[in-house]
């Protein structure tokens, strides 16, 4: 398995900021990386999503909430729910989790 050092630095250069490091039915997980000042232009997602903070400052977004990202935060979005990362201060790296796998949207 990939270290997040690793996985950061290939989600960096990935058109959207994410990658995938594992899949399997009942869930798939992934680095994300949005950059200080960037726009987080994801929809909902079909699937429950964890969020865990690894590193990075920023606010969080969840329908009507809205709460800090800081290292060590964990974040829940259910299925199909508004959310979105803004006010990004510091490079934001979060270990995403989707359950059951995330399915393309498109």
């Amino acid at each position: 398995m990939p270290s997040i050092p690793d996985l950061v630095k290939e989600a960096r250069r990935a058109p959207n900021g994410y990658v995938e490091f594992l899949r399997v039915p009942s869930m798939s997980a992934g680095v994300y990386v949005l950059s200080a000042g960037a726009e987080d232009r994801q929809s909902p997602h079909l699937e429950d999503e964890v969020y865990y903070v690894v590193r990075g400052r920023g606010k969080f977004q969840r329908g009507r909430e809205e709460m800090s990202a800081l290292p060590g935060d964990v974040l829940f979005v259910p299925a199909r729910a508004l959310h979105r990362f803004h006010s990004i201060e510091e490079e934001l790296v979060l270990l995403v989790v989707f359950s059951p796998a995330e399915q393309p949207t498109d």
